[in-house]
């Protein structure tokens, strides 16, 4: 099983005891899994009851239409029909966490809530490293975007892969899933974890962008989608990305047993770079775009 980290409303203090000792599990479990389960105090059931009340009349919209959702960054409008993942559909918000991005109330509020539990996370994650002025700066030119996704059930004889395995090319990603399972975990010796679905629940999940950034130390976890029935599957995820500046490795993570693996890179050039021939065939782009 992943481990599983409860941000209480005592947890999140900074300072508190409780706080040091759930930062110290923090980045354990991403050193060691890339991600984590998370349950947050300030998630209501009724939120998310109404996040995916609104998902289901997105996606039940005519394709025409969903498409017309489009953005000038990869993977981040809408996302569908594609033949080598015939079962996925994806709809991007961006900008989630202010009005002028999402309209929607109640996806305004989804993306502002797990936004701060990103927030809280990747404090601790800095705090713990010693790096805090190099995370505020990015906190600063953080961008969130909400996507809403949806798996079909396999046809007869059609593959039921949802989607491939891979690592997020955000710098965060937090996912939370309805009631259908699906969703599984690489771990460091090869083996598969079944994530559960649970409305209480998330998977806090580092990106390559973060890999990069704290140089190496955390990785980003693989992971994929398996579907093994016929039930429609609904999940959510909000990405953080990083605008106008660029991503560095801060001065106090490099030192003579860890030398320097990153140079550094802007976040939005490296997700197009990722949609490029050379980073089709890479197997790490991360490393391929800005490795020493």
């Amino acid at each position: 099983m992943l481990p599983i980290i409860h941000f209480s409303e005592e947890s999140i203090k900074p300072g508190s005891a409780s706080w040091l000792s759930t930062s110290k599990d923090v980045v354990r479990a991403l050193e060691d899994y890339g991600c984590f389960v998370a349950t947050y105090t300030k998630f209501s059931q009724e939120l998310h009851k109404q996040i995916f009340n609104e998902s289901k009349e997105l996606f039940d919209l005519p394709t025409d239409i969903k498409m017309l959702n489009t953005s000038t960054t990869p993977s981040h409008g809408y996302v569908g029909q594609v033949p080598l993942i015939p079962l996925y559909e994806g709809l991007g918000i961006e900008n989630s966490t202010t009005r002028e991005g999402v309209e929607s109330k109640s996806s305004l509020e989804y993306s502002k809530t797990v936004a701060e539990l990103d927030q809280i996370v990747m404090s601790m994650v800095s705090e713990e490293y010693g790096v805090e002025k190099s995370y505020k700066s990015l906190l600063d030119s953080a961008s969130y975007l909400l996507k809403f996704i949806k798996y079909r059930g396999p046809n007869e004889n059609e593959t039921n892969l949802g989607i491939v395995p891979h690592t997020d090319k955000s710098f965060t990603s937090i996912l939370h899933q309805k009631q259908v399972k699906g969703l599984e975990i690489e771990t460091k010796q090869g083996e598969w974890i079944v994530v559960d679905p649970s409305p209480s629940t998330f998977i806090v999940m580092a990106g390559d962008a973060c890999m990069a950034w704290t140089n190496g130390r955390i990785k980003p976890s693989v992971h994929r989608v398996i579907m093994k029935g016929s039930e429609e599957r609904y999940s959510l995820g909000v990405f953080s990305f990083i605008k106008d500046v660029k991503i560095q490795v801060p001065e106090e993570l490099v030192d003579a047993q860890n030398p320097l693996q990153f140079t550094p890179f802007d976040h939005y050039k490296f997700i197009h770079f990722i949609y490029s021939e050379e980073g089709k065939r890479s197997k790490c782009p991360i490393k391929a775009f800005c490795g020493v």
